[in-house]
């Protein structure tokens, strides 16, 4: 049996979102047996600065990367709003899962029922920072790092009044219990590709098989949050939010966000196209919003 080595990061969402396509290729393709290989990224082991100071978001998908080029691995499994904009032309992104919840929620200490204005919020980018500061102006607003459990743990300990969190990686972990409130896409808008898992693999190599775990719509919805983002040049630490969603028909409406890097102050506008045009939107949009 011939064995579909899948990269991943180590931390426990990470695996979960891996073990996805796992289960998925243990049902569908008899002939093949998957197993994970996880590893430590750049992104996991510094957790004292922010992603901006450190070199972005690629440092999350470096060593996964690396472990692709030297045959360690088969494929990789990211968090879709982990992946650079740009990816190399030797590891094309091969396709998208199903979206879970793209919204963000916030989440309290365990037994507390309402925000303590006297304790920072905690959150981990620009683009949350700068829509939390217009819905609670009288907060302050603090970057917190590291995986979900531990910046959960952090939460428990006192050190934040509440933490804002992506609904898709709590509901995966199986821990929607501790989410207090969900913010709707109109009060914070969603990273682009938030709650879609991206599969990479090699240039050249046959992935049929991974076809059917792949989803038409948030593919077209990928596409043109991406097209907004890279058209706006947009890296770590720019505040630019995208969520697209398909309509009936072959309708496709994305809304963005857009704030110049240092500024608090941001503009959000939509629009709505074909979908087979998702990344051209994407970049009319861009141009509309700059």
């Amino acid at each position: 049996m011939q064995k579909i080595r899948i990269g991943t990061r180590e931390s426990r969402l990470a695996v979960i979102q891996a073990q996805y396509l796992a289960e998925y290729i243990r049902c569908s393709c008899q002939e093949l047996e998957p197993e994970l290989v996880t590893m430590k990224t750049t992104g996991d082991r510094i957790l004292d600065r922010t992603l901006d100071k450190i070199g972005g978001k690629g440092l999350f998908v470096k060593e996964l990367d690396r472990a692709l080029r030297e045959q360690r691995s088969d494929v990789s499994v990211h968090s879709l709003k982990d992946v650079p904009m740009e990816t190399p032309n030797d590891l094309p992104l091969l396709g998208f899962s199903r979206r879970e919840d793209a919204r963000d929620v916030l989440v309290l200490p365990k037994g507390v029922k309402e925000l303590n204005l006297h304790l920072p919020l905690g959150c981990s980018s620009a683009r949350r920072k700068i829509q939390l500061q217009r819905l609670f102006p009288e907060m302050e607003i603090k970057s917190i790092r590291g995986n979900v459990l531990t910046r959960l743990q952090k939460l428990d300990q006192g050190r934040y009044s509440g933490l804002v969190l992506a609904a898709a990686g709590l509901k995966r972990l199986g821990l929607t219990e501790r989410i207090n409130k969900f913010f709707s896409v109109e009060e914070i808008l969603p990273a682009a590709g938030q709650g879609i898992l991206a599969v990479q693999g090699r240039q050249g190599e046959d992935y049929q098989y991974l076809q059917g775990f792949f989803d038409r719509d948030s593919t077209w919805c990928a596409l043109a949050e991406r097209s907004f983002v890279r058209a706006l040049e947009g890296g770590c630490s720019s505040p630019i939010a995208a969520y697209a969603v398909t309509e009936p028909g072959e309708w496709l409406r994305l809304t963005g966000l857009y704030a110049q890097e240092g500024s608090s102050e941001y503009q959000i506008d939509t629009i709505t196209g074909e979908k087979e045009n998702a990344e051209a939107l994407g970049r009319e949009l861009a141009e509309k919003i700059k």
